[in-house]
């Protein structure tokens, strides 16, 4: 299973990397000769199956990055709107190299919002973000809103946990 979705991943970046190199070169003049030059991050998406495979290839102080993930639409209705993604990252440096993956499901309607996050890098810690917040108009001046999170790094510590709320009437 794991060595399938490592050849799918490969097998994308290899041909967006082949259409994408193509796509982006730039002339500009040197001493009357033309250059190709590339940029240094790439940046592509496309659609598959009922979601969205995403991803970006970089280059910056720190070393050489890449990203990949997967983004669906879950449902869109009178419930609201659940978006799931899988994602991972890799890093490459002169400080040392990381890899993250993990998932993450945000919801919403028209008075609120949550989205959890579960990640684990690679020979390193797990952790969990989950945050909601919501705005409720309890008549035509008065509102009532509501927020919070909880952070989690998994076998460490206690979790962080921020709550906040405000009621507001108008005069």
């Amino acid at each position: 299973m794991n060595s399938k979705l490592l050849y799918f991943f490969a097998t994308v970046l290899v041909c967006v990397n082949a259409e994408v190199y193509s796509e982006y070169e730039e002339g500009y003049p040197i001493s009357n000769q033309f250059s190709k030059r590339h940029p240094r991050d790439v940046t592509w998406d496309k659609q598959v199956g009922g979601g969205k495979v995403f991803g970006t290839l970089g280059q910056n102080d720190d070393g050489l990055f890449g990203k990949a993930g997967y983004n669906r639409e879950i449902f869109n209705d009178d419930r609201g709107k659940l978006t799931g993604q899988a994602y991972g990252t890799r890093v490459l440096g002169s400080a040392g190299d990381s890899t993250n993956y993990g998932g993450r499901l945000d919801w919403a309607n028209k008075n609120a919002e949550a989205a959890i996050d579960i990640n684990r890098q690679i020979g390193g810690r797990s952790g969990m973000t989950a945050t909601g917040s919501g705005v409720w108009d309890l008549d035509k001046n008065t509102r009532l809103s509501a927020g919070g999170m909880v952070s989690k790094e998994f076998g460490h510590r206690r979790p962080d946990v921020g709550v906040q709320a405000e009621f507001r009437h108008d005069w």
